[in-house]
C-alpha cells in the first residue's frame, strides 16, 4: 500500500554505507527520517558520520543483517555484493521488508542471471557465453572474435574484474585473475562496436512509474569521467532508451531506484549492458539537474511514498566525476574557481582516504548548450587535486 504519512521515528536501513547510500541518507534526512546503515568495511564510510546508528558486519551473515533489519522499518541497497538467498532469509527472519525485494534482485544479482533475465525479456544484451575451460574461451574468441571481454559474473565496477583479452594467452591469464580457477562464474562478453554509452534511472513503486532522461556517459580506462544531459543524440534514440529502461524495470518487477547503462551501435540500435538496482554513479547530475533527484526518488520509492519529477532544471547539465589524485588523507583542493561558478555544484563524498583513481567527489554544472556546459565543467575542475 502506498504511504500516506511520515512518523518521525521512521527508520530506513541500507545495507552498504558509500557515497551512494549517503546521498540517499541526505535525502531521507530532508523528509525527517532516521537512517541507519549496515557496513562491512573495516574503515569509516561516508554515511556513519551521519548517523547514530550504524552497524558493523558481514554480509556474509544472515545473523549480522538480521539483528540490524529489526531496528529498521524498511531495508534498501547500496550495492549489490550481496546473494539473494540471504537477503531472503534476512527478510523472513527480521519480517523487515527489502526494497529491491530479494526477489526482483534475484533476477539480476550477477551478469549472467541478469542477461538471461533481460534476453527472455525481449531486450536485447551483449553477446555472452559462460566459460569454463581454455576450449570456452577459444571458441568464444572464434565465435565472436577478438579482443573480447572477460568479466566476473559478480561483484565487478568502475573497471575491476573486468579484462579485455587480445589472445588465447591473455585469456588463459586473465580467466585466472578474475578466479575461474577457483570456481568462480567467468562470462565472455563480445565486442560492441559503439558510437556511444547512454544510460537511464528508472524509479518505480505502487505509485507509478518515473523515467530520467538518457544521458550520455564518458568514460576512460573503464572509469565514467564524465556524464552529460540530455545525451546528444537523436530523440528517438533517447526515446527508445527510456522505453529499454522501464521495461526491464517491469521484468523484475522492481520497486525502487534502478539504473542502466547503454550501448549505441553504428547501426543506430541499443544495447543493454549492465544494470544496478541502487542509485548509480550516471544519475548524480540529477541532484541539481531535475526536479527530483534519483536519491529523493530512491526513499520515495522503496517507502511507497509518491515519485518525484524528473523534469530537467536546465537545458543541459554536465557532471565530472572527481577521482582522487594523490595516496594521502583525503582534501579537496583548488576549488575556488568551481565553487564561484553560479550554477555549479560540488559534492564531496567524505571518504577520509584518497587514492589515486578513486572515486572521491563530482561536479555538476547547469547551462544551456551541452558541449559548452561540459567544456566549462571540464576547465572549472582540471585543477582540482584530492
Amino acid at each position: 500500500m502506498p504511504r500516506t504519512s511520515i512518523p518521525a521515528n521512521l527508520k530506513l536501513g541500507f545495507l552498504g554505507a558509500g557515497q551512494l547510500a549517503r546521498m540517499s541518507s541526505l535525502e531521507a534526512f530532508r523528509f525527517g527520517i532516521q537512517v541507519a546503515v549496515f557496513s562491512d568495511r573495516t574503515e569509516n564510510e561516508p554515511v556513519q558520520f551521519m548517523t547514530p546508528y550504524s552497524t558493523s558486519g558481514s554480509f556474509d551473515s544472515v545473523d549480522d543483517m538480521v539483528k540490524f533489519a529489526k531496528e529498521c522499518d524498511v531495508i534498501t541497497l547500496e550495492n549489490e555484493f550481496i546473494s539473494s538467498d540471504i537477503l531472503k532469509k534476512v527478510q523472513e527472519k527480521s519480517g523487515t521488508p527489502i526494497y529491491p525485494s530479494p526477489e526482483s534482485f534475484a533476477l539480476i544479482e550477477n551478469k549472467l542471471i541478469e542477461k538471461q533475465t533481460f534476453e527472455a525479456a525481449g531486450i536485447p544484451v551483449t553477446p555472452y557465453k559462460l566459460v569454463r575451460n581454455e576450449s570456452d574461451l577459444e571458441q568464444f574468441g572464434e565465435d565472436h572474435g577478438w579482443p573480447y571481454m572477460l568479466k566476473s559474473s559478480k561483484g565487478g565496477y568502475d573497471g575491476y574484474g573486468n579484462e579485455t583479452v587480445n589472445n588465447m594467452e591473455e585469456a588463459q591469464e586473465a580467466f585466472s585473475n578474475l578466479g575461474g580457477d577457483k570456481g568462480q562464474d567467468i562470462l565472455a562478453e563480445a565486442f560492441v562496436d559503439f558510437t556511444k554509452e547512454l544510460a537511464v534511472q528508472v524509479a518505480r513503486n505502487e505509485t507509478g512509474t518515473v523515467v530520467y532522461p538518457c544521458c550520455e556517459t564518458v568514460q576512460k580506462d573503464h572509469i565514467c569521467v564524465a556524464v552529460l544531459s540530455p545525451a546528444p543524440v537523436e530523440n528517438i534514440v533517447r526515446e527508445m532508451a527510456q522505453e529499454l529502461a522501464v521495461k526491464a524495470t517491469e521484468a523484475i518487477d522492481g520497486k525502487g531506484i534502478f539504473a542502466y547503462e547503454f550501448f549505441l551501435t553504428k547501426e543506430g540500435s541499443l544495447i543493454l549492458n549492465e544494470s544496478a538496482p541502487r542509485p548509480h554513479n550516471s544519475g548524480h547530475y540529477t541532484i541539481e539537474g531535475t526536479v527530483a533527484s534519483q536519491f529523493e526518488n530512491h526513499v520515495r520509492a522503496v517507502l511507497g511514498l509518491p515519485l518525484g519529477s524528473s523534469r530537467l532544471n536546465k537545458p543541459a547539465v554536465a557532471m565530472i566525476n572527481l577521482l582522487g589524485t594523490h595516496k594521502r588523507p583525503a582534501e579537496t583542493d583548488h576549488i575556488k574557481e568551481a565553487l564561484a561558478e553560479e550554477n555549479g555544484h560540488l559534492h564531496v563524498y567524505g571518504k577520509v582516504d584518497s587514492k589515486v583513481g578513486r572515486k572521491m567527489a563530482h561536479y555538476t554544472l547547469l547551462g544551456d548548450d551541452l558541449e559548452e556546459t561540459h567544456q566549462r565543467a571540464i576547465e572549472l575542475t582540471k585543477s582540482i587535486e584530492i
